[in-house]
């Protein structure tokens, strides 16, 4: 439930639970103060809602923002700072939403609830692939592409120069490795 709130809500829910569970529990301290907190959370919260409508930053800082986590099939690593999310927490997040490769990503949101949002690419390319390195069996389905360098990090494709990056400009990953596609049924049989 708490994922359907923003923290604003959450803060205020649990206030109001505090102040009416004292009165409840002993019914001589009177209901009077819960009631006064009841209408000042009530109008704190609508004055919230009425700056952060009127002013976009306030409401950036009050209630969050939108992060975007992976853009064209690369995590960006400095929302992944932000976020304060870890690499194999989106990557995880990604398979347990059917996702095998971020070259299948067009965009992934972490919204300000804390809900992710996940946008397909309608044309997958190859990208990185985002199961566990020691998953084999898995990652049979898959057909390497070793013309395409990834950051093993991030899935920055290395540019096919005469000089090919020594470390990854997005996140400084010195590691590279091929860009991988799903194998259909089709391509199976």
């Amino acid at each position: 439930m708490s994922s359907q709130l923003t923290r604003n809500e959450l803060a205020a829910l649990v206030s109001l639970a505090a102040a009416v569970g004292i009165p409840m529990m002993a019914p001589d301290r009177g209901l009077l103060p819960a009631v006064i907190i009841a209408f000042v959370l009530i109008a704190v919260e609508r004055l919230i809602a009425r700056l952060s409508f009127q002013n976009e930053r306030f409401g950036d800082v009050v209630l969050g923002k939108v992060s975007t986590l992976v853009s064209d099939g690369v995590i960006n690593m400095k929302e992944l700072g932000i976020s304060r999310l870890s690499h194999e927490r989106v990557l995880a997040q990604l398979r347990s939403q059917g996702v095998l490769q971020l070259g299948s990503v067009s965009r992934y949101y972490m919204e300000a609830s804390g809900n992710f949002a996940l946008i397909s690419n309608p044309a997958p390319v190859p990208g990185l692939c985002v199961l566990p390195p020691w998953d084999d069996a898995m990652r049979s389905f898959f057909k390497e592409h070793t013309e395409k360098q990834l950051c093993m990090q991030c899935g920055l494709p290395q540019k096919p120069a005469e000089k090919p990056y020594a470390c990854c400009p997005n996140c400084g990953n010195e590691k590279w490795v091929s860009a991988v596609e799903e194998i259909t049924k089709t391509q199976l049989t």
